[in-house]
C-alpha cells in the first residue's frame, strides 16, 4: 500500500480476506464497503463515482459483485495517481473479471491469499522455499529427525487449511462444513461469472477433477464421467479455476528438451477439499493396500505442491513455476524458477524411504539446466535430512514448516 495505488486481495471464499481488509480500515479508520451484501452492491453499482471519491484508503469486499465501480476507480485515479487508495477483495480470479483490466491494468497489485500454510497453523516461519532460492545450504541437514507420524500427515492433509473448517470441533463438522462450502460457491460465486447450461453437472466434473488431483489433466474423461461434452467441460474448468477451486499446474521447461511434455498437472486448491470430495477419510488414507496407497500419493502431492506454493506467494524474486515431465519418462514435481532463471525442485514421495532411483528425474533436470540448477529436493515421510549429491537433498516433508533459520551472511 506504500507503493501501489490500488492493492487486490484474491483468494478463496472464507480464507480471510474479509478479516485482512477489516483490520486494515480499523487502522485505517475508514469503513468497509461489503459488496457480498445484495442491498450495498445495487447502491454502489447506481453511484459507483460516489464510493470511489470516498476517504483514503477505500475498502471494498468483494469487489466482483459490482464490476461498474472499476470504471469509477479509473476516473479516480486519472485525477491523482498515489499509493494506498484502493484496497479490494475477490473471491473470482481477476482474469475472469474482464473489467479489471480494462479499467485497471498497469494499477494494481494483485495478492493471494489462500487457505492457512502448516506454519501458520503451527505458528513457525516457513522458510525453506526462501533459504533454498538464495543457495544457502548450511542447515538443511543440519542433524535432526523428525517426529511426524505418517497418520499425522494424513491427518493434516485430510484437514485442510480453510479457517472455518480447521475450528470444526469434530470430523462429522468438517465434513458438513466442506459440504456446504462447495455448494455456496457452486451456486453463488459461479453465477457471478456465468450462467452454466448444466449447472447440475458442475458438482460431478469437479468431483472427477478432483479424482485427478496430483496428476495429468484429462479432461475429456472428466467430461465423459460428468456427461459433458469436452468444449463444455473445457469451458467448466475454467469457472472452478475461477473461483478457486481447482488450480492447473502448467507444464515448465517445454523447451529444454525435444520429449518434454505439455500437459498440466490438475491440482485441488485445499486437500480437506479433495479428500472430501472424494470420500477419502483419514482412517481410509491410512490403509496399506495399493489403491489408499495410490490416493494418498496423489493427495500428498497436492499437498505439499500447496504449501511450497503459499511460500512462493509471499516471496519476491518468484517468476513462475510448473511440473516438469519427458515422454522419456522423467518426472518432477514442481520446479519453481526465480526471476534470474535459475530454478528449485521438488520430487513428493509417500514412502518412508528414498532409493537411489528415485532422484533420477531430479539428476536430469540438473543435468538439462546445468548452472541454473540451485537444488533438488525430495521430500518424502522418512525421518532424517541428508545431502544425496550435488545439489541434491533429501527431507522429511515436515521441514517444508520447520524455520530453517538460516540468514544470508
Amino acid at each position: 500500500m506504500a507503493e501501489e495505488a490500488v492493492v487486490v486481495l484474491q483468494g478463496p471464499r472464507t480464507v480471510g480476506k474479509s478479516v485482512l481488509l477489516a483490520e486494515l480500515a480499523k487502522m485505517a479508520g475508514v469503513e468497509v464497503i461489503d459488496l457480498d451484501d445484495p442491498a450495498t452492491a445495487e447502491a454502489v453499482s447506481a453511484d459507483p463515482a460516489l464510493v470511489a471519491g470516498s476517504a483514503a484508503p477505500v475498502c471494498i469486499d468483494e469487489y466482483q459483485h459490482a464490476p461498474e465501480l472499476l470504471g469509477a476507480i479509473k476516473s479516480e485515479l486519472n485525477r491523482g495517481l498515489r499509493p494506498g487508495r484502493f484496497v479490494l477483495t475477490g473471491s473470482t480470479r481477476s482474469e475472469a473479471v474482464p473489467e479489471l483490466a480494462r479499467y485497471l491494468a498497469g494499477r494494481i497489485h494483485l495478492l493471494s491469499v489462500l487457505p492457512f500454510s502448516q506454519g501458520e497453523i503451527d505458528g513457525t516461519r516457513e522458510d525453506l522455499l526462501e533459504v533454498l532460492a538464495r543457495g544457502d545450504f548450511t542447515k538443511l541437514t543440519t542433524p535432526s529427525v523428525s517426529t511426524t507420524t505418517r497418520e499425522q500427515y494424513i491427518g493434516r492433509v485430510v484437514r485442510g487449511g480453510f479457517p472455518l473448517a480447521l475450528a470444526r470441533g469434530t470430523d462429522a463438522a468438517r465434513v458438513r462444513w466442506f459440504d456446504d462450502y462447495v455448494t455456496t460457491v457452486l451456486e453463488r460465486d459461479v453465477a457471478v461469472l456465468a450462467q452454466p447450461r448444466q449447472r447440475r453437472q458442475l458438482p460431478s466434473l469437479l468431483r472427477h477433477l478432483a479424482s485427478q488431483t496430483g496428476q495429468l489433466l484429462n479432461i475429456s474423461a472428466a467430461a465423459e464421467a460428468a456427461g459433458l461434452d469436452r468444449g463444455t467441460a473445457t469451458g467448466y474448468l475454467a469457472i472452478l479455476e475461477s473461483v478457486f477451486l481447482v488450480r492447473e499446474l502448467p507444464a515448465w521447461g517445454t523447451t529444454l528438451r525435444r520429449r518434454s511434455a505439455v500437459t498440466p498437472k490438475v491440482h485441488l486448491v485445499d486437500t480437506g477439499l479433495a479428500a472430501r470430495l472424494l470420500g477419502l477419510t483419514a482412517v481410509r488414507l491410512a490403509r496399506v493396500d495399493p489403491t489408499a496407497l495410490t490416493e494418498l500419493g496423489h493427495l500428498l502431492e497436492t499437498f505439499v505442491v500447496g504449501e511450497i506454493l503459499k511460500q512462493a506467494s509471499w516471496l519476491d524474486g518468484i517468476a513462475r513455476w510448473g511440473h516438469w515431465r519427458t515422454y522419456d519418462g522423467d518426472e518432477v514435481d514442481l520446479v519453481v524458477e526465480l526471476d534470474d532463471g535459475r530454478v528449485v525442485a521438488f520430487e513428493v514421495r509417500a514412502g518412508s524411504r528414498i532409493r537411489d532411483k528415485d532422484l533420477n528425474s531430479l539428476r536430469r533436470l540438473r543435468e538439462a539446466t546445468g548452472e541454473a540448477f540451485v537444488a533438488g529436493v525430495a521430500l518424502y515421510t522418512g525421518v532424517r535430512s541428508y545431502r544425496a549429491g550435488d545439489r541434491l537433498f533429501v527431507m522429511p516433508i515436515d521441514r517444508l514448516w520447520t524455520t530453517v533459520h538460516s540468514e544470508p551472511e
